[in-house]
């Protein structure tokens, strides 16, 4: 059988049996997701590397050590892990709510192929998705959240419920005034996402 056909947990098992290639699968399934979310909460390239290593470096000693459990929920443990580093980080840093949006858009042309779009429209869709990340950070706390682990790690309801400890309905109600909220946003700064 390939092992890239395996499900999570059955990859988390050859893993911790010894076979690495098994967790170099799970790595690259989910490397977006995580990264991703990382960046989200980050703001910064960097520490976002950084803080995507540890993470994974975390995960692996966590495999070894046994403290994952079987419950078929493997992205949502590792987002879990991820969340309480950047967390940790905001603790040591003291900074919760100074991150520098300079540090955005580094490789702005370097991260996206150029061939089914002109790059006047790739421009401007990073250009949109940069607006959007902005706003993002406008949201209270809970919101945000919901918002980034729903649209950016891909979580169903029921994971996002269970990671954040409120009941699903919290959590819909969460998303729903993200929503609410972005749109207000997006009329209060005369904002046009879209391509026209």
């Amino acid at each position: 059988m390939k092992t890239c056909v395996l499900s999570d947990n059955e990859l988390v098992s050859k893993f911790v049996s010894g076979d690495q290639s098994s967790f170099e699968i799970l790595i690259s399934r989910y490397r977006k997701q995580v990264y991703s979310y990382i960046l989200l909460l980050i703001r910064n390239q960097h520490l976002a590397e950084d803080i995507f290593q540890d993470t994974f470096v975390k995960v692996i000693r966590s495999l070894h050590e046994g403290r994952y459990r079987d419950d078929g929920k493997f992205l949502a443990w590792v987002i879990r892990i991820a969340h309480n580093l950047v967390i940790d980080h905001f603790r040591h840093e003291k900074q919760m709510n100074s991150v520098s949006q300079n540090e955005f858009g580094q490789d702005l042309f370097n991260s996206r192929k150029f061939a089914s779009k002109t790059i006047e429209e790739d421009i401007i869709h990073e250009q949109i998705e940069e607006d959007v990340r902005n706003l993002v950070d406008y949201l209270p706390d809970d919101q945000k959240e919901v918002l980034i682990l729903r649209h950016y790690c891909g979580l169903s309801f029921k994971e996002i419920a269970d990671q954040t400890h409120v009941s699903i309905n919290t959590a819909l109600g969460r998303m729903r005034y993200a929503l609410i909220n972005l749109r207000k946003l997006v009329k209060e700064k005369n904002l046009i996402l879209s391509v026209q």
